[in-house]
């Protein structure tokens, strides 16, 4: 079994110190040999002694030998450790690539194993027709049909076919193949419909990669089909491919430009990637193509308080108030009132919060602290108890809040001045 000793590691075998030379090392073989020469090993170890002194010799051939090359006929210390370096890095690349080959074959065998069941075994049944591909897997091509197998006995008899793809050896189920006839030219409508149907299927499944994947072909056959385009946007968004979503969903308002989709989609790919601004440019296009749609200016409001701008949010939350107020809504426009300093306007938006959902927590909550800064301090204890009774005393914000106006004497005629 060959050695693999660097400089250092057969220099300790020889125990010799660098700077060494021929000389050096014929003296320390000499000297080692007499300690380690199987004639006389006590008994029984005549076999390790020598194996160690086929080791030294190994060492001292190495050594003599990188003496020998060495200017002078003498090896450095400093060279000894250049060497020494270099060896270990030979070492370890080797080692690393033989790793590499190991998980290669051993990834091949899974493979065959799952793909390749029947690769020992003869077809039970010819084949007329060799080139087919599979509707499960389109992306694999064309591939050669090299027989049928039958699996199971009875009533459970499972019919396959053992093809050759591009990517390697796969048996599948004999009913999702589609022969194929060269004869006739493959019509980007029915390839954009093969890669469609299966990346629906990998969506299904939740493997939004493999769906990008599909739907790239797709998008190849006929690169301005809005279908498409909106389905590889939102399997690589899924995917997490921000860029490439990115990329898509521009391609797809292009194709349907007329339309608020593609840009409800850019928006919230550009929020998800942090730009901000080509997220506000989005929506506003969006609520600029639907202007009916409440929930689109909604949006550009709330995007349009992260970019701390409160006059245009506003505007856009007062448009979604209009068409169609939410509790969100209406919460979102106090919070714009309240950035702007308006306390009017903001108590206002509030309390239409909780009128449209009396039993709304966060209304009531943000209609509390609107109250607190106003002279209305009966009004701000009440909406206090009412935010903590619906979240069932767990706010501590409001808890806080109400502790904090109780301590104030509420402006107004006392009871006894009353009566």
């Amino acid at each position: 079994m060959a050695r693999i000793l660097d400089v250092e590691q057969a220099l300790l075998l020889l125990e010799l110190d660098p700077p060494f030379d021929q000389r050096k090392v014929q003296l320390a073989r000499r000297r080692m040999a007499k300690r380690w020469h199987p004639d006389i090993a006590p008994a029984g170890r005549q076999h390790e002694h020598q194996r160690h002194l086929q080791a030294i010799n190994e060492a001292a051939d190495q050594l003599a030998r990188l003496a020998d090359a060495a200017r002078g006929g003498r090896v450095s210390a400093g060279a000894v450790k250049v060497s020494a370096a270099a060896t270990r890095r030979a070492r370890e690349e080797a080692g690393r690539r033989a790793y590499e080959a190991e998980q290669r074959e051993r990834a091949s065998a899974r493979d065959q194993a799952k793909y390749d069941p029947f690769g020992s075994r003869v077809p039970d049944h010819s084949v007329v027709h060799r080139y087919a591909r599979c509707l499960s897997y389109p992306e694999w091509g064309v591939g050669t049909v090299s027989g049928i197998y039958f699996s199971g006995e009875g009533e459970d008899v499972q019919q396959w076919a053992r093809m050759r793809f591009a990517v390697g050896v796969r048996t599948v189920p004999a009913g999702s193949l589609q022969f194929v006839d060269f004869s006739t030219p493959d019509a980007a409508a029915d390839r954009v419909q093969r890669f469609v149907t299966a990346a629906q299927h990998a969506l299904a499944e939740g493997d939004a990669a493999l769906a990008a994947q599909r739907l790239v072909y797709a998008r190849d056959a006929e690169p301005a089909n809005p279908v498409v385009l909106r389905l590889l946007t939102a399997a690589f968004w899924q995917a997490g491919n921000l860029p490439a979503a990115a990329r898509t969903v521009r391609d797809w308002a292009r194709a349907e430009s007329d339309r608020p989709a593609p840009e409800r989609f850019a928006s919230r790919i550009y929020e998800d990637m942090g730009a901000l601004t080509l997220a506000v440019q989005a929506a506003a296009r969006a609520a600029q193509r639907g202007p009916g749609d409440a929930s689109a200016w909604e949006r550009l409001g709330r995007l349009w308080l992260r970019m701390m701008d409160r006059a245009a949010a506003i505007t856009a939350l007062e448009r979604a108030r209009l068409l169609g107020p939410t509790v969100e809504g209406l919460i979102d426009l106090a919070l714009a009132y309240h950035l702007a300093g308006d306390v009017g306007a903001e108590v206002s938006a509030a309390q239409a919060a909780t009128r449209l959902d009396p039993e709304s927590q966060p209304g009531w909550s943000a209609y509390a602290h609107a109250l607190a800064r106003t002279d209305r301090v009966r009004e701000c204890l009440a909406a206090c108890r009412r935010a903590l009774k619906l979240a069932h005393g767990e706010d501590a914000e409001v808890a806080d809040l109400l502790a904090r106006m109780q301590a104030v004497r509420p402006r107004g005629v006392s009871e006894r001045s009353a009566a």
